[in-house]
């Protein structure tokens, strides 16, 4: 008994240890910042919370990229403007063959993360994203196939997004709390 009290405690110090390195990851932190703001937008609109956190996580790099920061809270990468507000950086880009390329592009800023999200959800109400909506897709796996060379001119971007949610077990997100 002594014997697997002790194996018991050494497991639970070398789990806590694992996860306290998994705890440190920016995207784990950025995830645990975003999750909430995201899973309410997407119940709310029929989408995957899972497809909107792996977009924000690698459109904006764990919410790192400048375009992600304070004041703009542009996550997804979305061009315009919002509200007459905008800001213009480098963004590099896919010509469709995996050629890559830099332009100058004028950005949306949304001022708060909310409004970062709600406009995402916003922008998937076009019928040419109707596809990634739950009610038209079974899995998250249909619906990221929908976005690429639709969303995102990356001819890989579907199996970006499902790597980061597999990785990251984002799908549980998008049951309801």
């Amino acid at each position: 008994m002594l014997f697997i009290a002790v194996y018991s405690v050494f497991s639970l110090k070398g789990a806590k240890n694992q996860l306290a390195v998994y705890q440190e990851s920016t995207t784990v932190q950025f995830v645990g910042k975003a999750s909430h703001a995201a899973h309410q937008i997407a119940q709310k609109n029929q989408l995957y919370t899972s497809i909107m956190l792996a977009q924000a996580i690698l459109e904006s790099t764990n919410g790192q990229s400048k375009l992600s920061q304070e004041p703009y809270f542009n996550f997804f990468g979305i061009k315009g403007s919002y509200n007459g507000k905008s800001v213009v950086l480098q963004t590099t880009e896919d010509d469709g063959n995996g050629n890559l390329y830099k332009i100058d592009a004028k950005f949306r800023a949304y001022g708060t993360m909310k409004n970062g999200f709600s406009d995402y959800a916003n922008v998937l109400s076009d019928p040419l994203y109707k596809d990634v909506h739950k009610y038209q897709s079974r899995t998250y796996e249909e619906a990221t196939s929908v976005l690429t060379g639709r969303y995102a001119t990356d001819t890989t971007y579907d199996s970006k997004l499902n790597q980061l949610i597999a990785s990251y077990h984002l799908y549980y997100f998008d049951y309801p709390f």
